[in-house]
């Protein structure tokens, strides 16, 4: 707030619009959501709820968005990660990749089996 002082950009009051003090915030963000064209019920929070979705979507680091926001990265990862694209994308690769050899389950069920014998037989 000194540095908005100090560039003139707040002269007296905390919150200000054209050098006169903004009565009610909440009146000026209700205007605010007018002008925007907003529709709808539409909270400082919804806001801010959009604001990390798009960061996410947009790949933007947990901690980047997290500190942007003033949010926790757990709090952010576990309410808003799955719209990162990271998200799932090792295991989607994994799923769509194609593997070097096939091996089926049962194929891998019996040299399990193989292998737990011969440990036995060796003990």
């Amino acid at each position: 707030m000194r540095r908005w002082v100090r560039r003139g950009i707040v002269t007296s009051h905390f919150v200000e619009w054209h050098g006169s003090p903004v009565k009610s915030v909440k009146t000026g963000f209700k205007h605010a959501v007018t002008v925007a064209g907003l529709w709808g019920r539409v909270t400082p929070h919804t806001l801010r709820h959009t604001a990390a979705t798009w960061l996410m979507q947009r790949g933007v680091p947990i901690w980047q968005a997290a500190g942007y926001l003033g949010m926790s990265a757990e709090m952010i990862e576990r309410t808003y990660g799955h719209h990162h694209p990271d998200y799932m994308r090792g295991a989607a690769q994994a799923i769509t990749s194609k593997q070097s050899k096939n091996v089926s389950l049962v194929v891998s069920l019996v040299e399990s089996e193989n292998e737990r014998t011969k440990r036995q037989k060796t003990q």
